[in-house]
């Protein structure tokens, strides 16, 4: 039963006479669940006259605020919010592999790989493997060892794909949490060092040299970065040979596919990073894991640019929620027992703020990014010719908009470069009520239980 201050909200809503146009910006917001609360106007100026040829202000609007989307990627805050930004990034990811948003269909015969790079193990941890459509025991050992703590090193159990277990270490107290922290703070520098390593190989290989190199091929990448259940992320990617202008040229003869994996793999091997030794903590030398898989894309078959564009832009809508963290920011003052937390992540969210403690450590940030188990990087990150871009993408839909906007009267018809567009807004809150929030489900089919409450600046 709605709590009763909803219901009364819920009435006052629906008997304002502003209904209609506030029903209205909900639905404009597409079903967010947080919606961006403004306030200002936008003028239309003629520059010749300083005539005011048409303003728009919030003081007319229910409220006197304008609702707007909070454009979040996180599904786990914003569905619908996330769906857009999921959308986009396919677009970006496919454009790269199959041509269209300004890239060239030539691009279909370029040499591109779908590269998984992985984390080292930092313990034993509960797992599902199948074999043949078959679920296999999670780690059957005949003469399991016993830890130094006591717990027998085997698990015979066959897991579930929604058992909270999975990721969870056989012996908590075995699992190397400081490696695992580290290793999400220095994985994007591991990244960046992967990819100078992959060209240095190339130009091995050819007899180049770098700037030579440069002048013959131009690597080009798209990756999201994706946390596994044990708390460490991974990196899907796609990497591509252009010729030396990017996707509209081809690469020469001797860049091929082949070449291109030899070179994935050397520099899988050959890179490390240093995690500096801090009070307490040796200097730790991180790698990639041993798990590699590198695989060609083509237009037909299993691994097709639709489902490889599927497949990254689902990751780049998620984060550390699999591992069972919170979506916001923690505190070192925060009571972590009392959070809703599984106990892995509670201890790898502690020694974030044990190790960004020290001051040794105190550049990779541990404490402030706790919440993301130590990883600062961003999910989803392309080389500059790789494809088009999200502003392109975004820029491209509001352009659309305002078209629909002018056609249907909204908006008047004005020439661009001969108008002066002053814009002033200021945030006023985020978020519904809980009557709007009853009333916003009921429009937008949105869960009730996914509906953020205005902040004290909303309504």
């Amino acid at each position: 039963m709605p709590h009763p201050h909803a219901v009364a909200g819920m009435v006052s809503r629906l008997n304002d006479p502003h209904y209609a146009r506030w029903a209205s910006q909900v639905r404009a917001t597409g079903g967010c669940r947080q919606p961006i609360h403004l306030r200002g106007k936008v003028d239309h100026i003629d520059p010749a006259t300083g005539e005011l040829l048409h303003r728009y202000s919030t003081r007319a609007e229910p409220g006197g605020v304008l609702r707007v989307p909070c454009k979040t990627r996180r599904a786990s805050r914003c569905p619908a919010c996330a769906e857009v930004y999921r959308a986009d990034t396919y677009q970006l990811i496919r454009a790269g592999l199959a041509g269209g948003k300004g890239v060239p269909e030539t691009v279909t015969g370029h040499p591109c790989l779908f590269v998984t790079l992985t984390a080292p193990s930092f313990g034993v941890v509960h797992t599902r493997r199948e074999k043949n459509g078959k679920v296999l025991p999670c780690h059957a050992r005949r003469d399991a060892a016993t830890c130094p703590h006591g717990r027998v090193m085997s698990c015979t159990a066959r897991h579930g794909s929604e058992e909270t277990c999975l990721g969870e270490p056989l012996c908590p107290d075995c699992y190397d949490y400081a490696g695992s922290v580290l290793f999400n703070a220095l994985s994007p520098e591991l990244w960046r060092r992967f990819t100078l390593a992959l060209r240095r190989r190339l130009a091995k290989t050819a007899g180049l040299t770098q700037r030579e190199l440069r002048e013959q091929v131009t690597v080009s990448f798209a990756k999201v970065a994706e946390y596994q259940r044990r708390g460490v992320v991974h990196f899907h990617a796609v990497i591509r040979l252009d010729g030396p202008d990017g996707p509209t040229a081809s690469p020469p003869s001797w860049a091929t596919a082949d070449a291109l994996a030899d070179a994935v793999r050397h520099a899988v091997s050959a890179v490390a990073v240093t995690a500096p030794a801090a009070e307490g903590e040796p200097a730790r030398v991180l790698r990639w894991g041993t798990q590699l898989d590198v695989r060609p894309i083509t237009m037909g078959g299993e691994l097709t640019d639709q489902a490889v564009a599927g497949y990254i832009a689902k990751y780049a809508t998620k984060a550390a929620e699999c591992v069972g963290t919170l979506d916001r920011r923690v505190s070192p003052l925060d009571d972590l027992d009392a959070l809703p937390l599984r106990e892995h992540a509670r201890r790898l969210i502690a020694e974030c703020f044990r190790l960004g403690a020290l001051d040794g450590l105190a550049e990779l940030r541990l404490t402030q990014w706790a919440h993301m188990l130590g990883f600062r990087g961003h999910f989803s990150t392309k080389s500059r010719r790789y494809s088009t871009t999200f502003g392109a993408i975004r820029e491209e839909r509001a352009e659309h908009m305002r078209a629909e906007a002018v056609s249907t009267g909204r908006l008047p018809l004005f020439e661009e470069d001969t108008v002066l567009v002053i814009a002033e807004w200021e945030y006023a809150g985020q978020g519904y009520s809980l009557g709007d929030a009853l009333l916003a489900a009921a429009l937008t089919g949105v869960p009730l239980a996914g509906v953020a409450l205005a902040d004290p600046g909303g309504r």
